[in-house]
């Protein structure tokens, strides 16, 4: 045998070996720097510190995990580990292993209509939540997952440029779904997946959680598959007290669960987050009324806030969203005697007037206040320990309407001529369903002279003397109960 044959293969099977070698450590130190690109980014999400391969082994071993309380979709959460995002398909997806937990396990059931609801709000088919199964072998010719280390509670709002939507389907059900598991801390953070932009109100919903919250579009900068160690996906519902007319003309719940003292609870909570110092024993006393500065005017709000003061013997003082922050609209309304609003989302803040305060409501021309009572029904909670009065204008002349408006700002130009002007005669908008009937929408956005004498009658209907916060006082009473007395603590004003 050629001994220069011998060496030269000799030497081509050393290089090989050799090339190898250097393919299979340039592979690892790929592979290395794209979990530390990985873990990098997961570190950039949150400060909790994450061991990336040993978080991508758990995933591929015992996949996702998800157990479940409620019967219905309707009254649904579910606690996942390991449930992923794809950013790409907008779709959240489920992992089998041999170490999966589906609990419970629907099948096909899954898809009538949904697991879950992800907004407070009930049974509403742009709210619900399901995922794309996939075997956790998959996962080989997927793009590398980045994990997600915080704690997350993952939802909807529904319509986040509403305060009165804010406050009652977003904030309260946020607040008591967190309240009910003990790792969904002030550390965990919320993810909104409903597509909205931050709106005007964003900053009310980074004092649920000491970490940012985070919005669908934000998570395509994080990576195209993400991977959440540990999660809650949906909210409660036991807060909310009223429907917005889906299904049936809106109204309050039938089965209202929450009471005053739950209310009185999250807001004490919210004034601490914004640093709001609440001025017990304050012997200065108040009126305020809400003022609107685009629509839904009050005409004659400079005279009405004249007859008020007078009337009351009190100082009387305006406040608007558009001219006020946050923070000082609730320690104006936290130490206020009597609120006045008319109509709309702005009247919500009345949950932060103090126990024995007046809610005045005024409804515009041909807007029935029975038929619309969001904030009749919270002040009437029990344990709220508001007094709630109604006024409308009755008087056609004391309107100014608006139809030649976008028909989303009450204008019925679009309508036909016979449409329109049975809509102009009509004296009382028929119940109806939500959301853009027209005679609704033009009678609503109609701004008001109030007939002073007119509201100063109804308020002295209901407040003989002056207005204001009154002392607690609590006694025992005894209550018989099936079996046995049970002592309850009656509140008396």
């Amino acid at each position: 045998m050629n001994i220069a044959a011998v060496f030269n293969a000799l030497l081509v099977s050393v290089l090989a070996a050799v090339l190898w070698k250097y393919i299979k450590l340039r592979e690892h130190v790929f592979m290395v720097e794209e979990e530390l690109v990985l873990t990098r980014q997961s570190q950039e999400l949150s400060q909790v510190q994450i061991d990336y391969h040993a978080a991508l082994q758990a995933l591929v071993e015992d996949g996702t995990r998800m157990v479940c309380t409620g019967r219905m979709h309707t009254d649904r959460i579910c606690r996942f580990e390991s449930l992923c995002y794809s950013t790409e398909a907008e779709e959240f997806v489920y992992f089998h292993s041999n170490s999966s937990v589906m609990l419970p396990n629907l099948g096909s059931r899954r898809f009538q209509p949904a697991l879950l609801d992800l907004s407070s709000v009930e049974d509403h088919n742009t709210q619900y939540f399901n995922f794309v199964e996939l075997p956790a072998a998959a996962l080989k010719f997927m793009p590398k997952p980045v994990f997600v280390p915080d704690v997350a509670l993952i939802a909807n709002r529904f319509n986040p440029d509403n305060l009165m939507h804010v406050f009652h389907d977003d904030l309260l059900p946020i607040y008591y779904t967190m309240q009910q598991f003990s790792d969904l801390d002030l550390e965990a953070r919320l993810f909104f997946m409903e597509g909205w932009s931050e709106g005007v109100h964003f900053d009310l919903y980074k004092l649920l959680s000491n970490k940012q919250p985070l919005l669908r579009e934000q998570l395509k900068t994080l990576g195209r598959l993400l991977c959440f160690t540990k999660s809650y996906v949906g909210l409660s519902k036991i807060t909310t007290w009223y429907q917005y007319g889906f299904v049936q003309p809106q109204g309050p719940k039938a089965n209202i669960l929450v009471s005053g003292n739950e209310i009185r609870q999250f807001t004490k909570f919210m004034t601490q987050k914004l640093n709001v110092s609440l001025e017990e024993g304050s012997s200065e006393e108040y009126i305020v009324v809400f003022s609107r500065t685009i629509n839904r005017l009050i005409l004659n709000e400079a005279e009405l806030i004249l007859a008020l003061a007078q009337e009351f013997q009190m100082k009387t003082i305006t406040v608007s969203l558009e001219e006020h922050s946050f923070s000082d609209i609730v320690r104006l309304i936290s130490n206020a005697s009597m609120l006045v609003s008319m109509h709309g989302a702005q009247l919500v803040m009345s949950l932060f007037l103090p126990r024995g305060a007046t809610v005045v409501e005024l409804f515009p021309y041909a807007i029935n206040p029975e038929h619309y009572t969001p904030y009749k029904t919270l002040a009437t909670l029990p344990g709220m320990d508001l007094q709630y009065i109604a006024w409308q204008n009755t008087d056609r002349e004391d309107t100014v309407t608006y139809p030649d408006r976008p028909w989303d700002q009450g204008g019925i130009a679009h309508l036909d001529k016979a449409e329109q002007e049975r809509i102009i005669k009509s004296t009382e908008v028929p119940r109806h369903l939500c959301c853009r009937n027209p005679e609704w929408l033009f009678r609503a956005y109609q701004d008001t002279k109030v007939n002073i004498p007119s509201l100063i009658h109804v308020i002295r209907q209901t407040v003989k003397s002056k207005p204001g916060p009154k002392k607690q006082k609590w006694s025992g009473s005894l209550y018989p109960g099936k079996d046995k007395m049970v002592v309850l603590l009656q509140r008396s004003i």
